[in-house]
């Protein structure tokens, strides 16, 4: 079970919780989700990157049977320091299918650099994942 909380003391948020709590159980911890394509290339441009990040979390999800409403932290990492290049990460991943995963804990930085050349965007997820048959109680 995940709950997301706000407290009423803290500052509203654009969309994501201030506070996720899982219950105990499995998670699940991503790598950072990179632009890299099929081949292992970077894809070239911000919109494009951030597309390609959002489709290798959902591939990486998916091979854990996890739904983006599961991911209970999450980090992005863009290199800017630019406030409206950063809203404009945030709003479009909150626009994707991926979008039900920055519900929660989350934080998003403007960073210097990332480990691929021309690398403008990274995504780190941790997700909560159901028992498995033999746990459930």
């Amino acid at each position: 079970m995940i709950t997301r909380v706000n407290p009423p003391e803290l500052h509203q948020t654009p969309g994501y919780a201030h506070v996720t709590i899982v219950e105990a159980g499995r998670t699940a911890h991503l790598a950072g989700q990179c632009p890299l394509d099929a081949s292992g290339k970077v894809v070239n441009g911000l919109d494009a990157q951030v597309d390609q990040v959002i489709a290798n979390a959902m591939t990486a999800l998916e091979a854990v049977g996890a739904k983006p409403d599961q991911v209970v932290r999450s980090v992005i990492y863009v290199v800017s320091s630019q406030t409206p290049v950063l809203a404009a990460v945030w709003t479009r991943l909150n626009a994707s299918p991926l979008g039900p995963a920055f519900t929660t804990a989350s934080t998003l930085l403007g960073v210097a650099q990332l480990g691929f050349t021309g690398q403008l965007v990274e995504l780190d997820l941790t997700a909560a994942l159901p028992p498995r048959p033999a746990e459930a109680p």
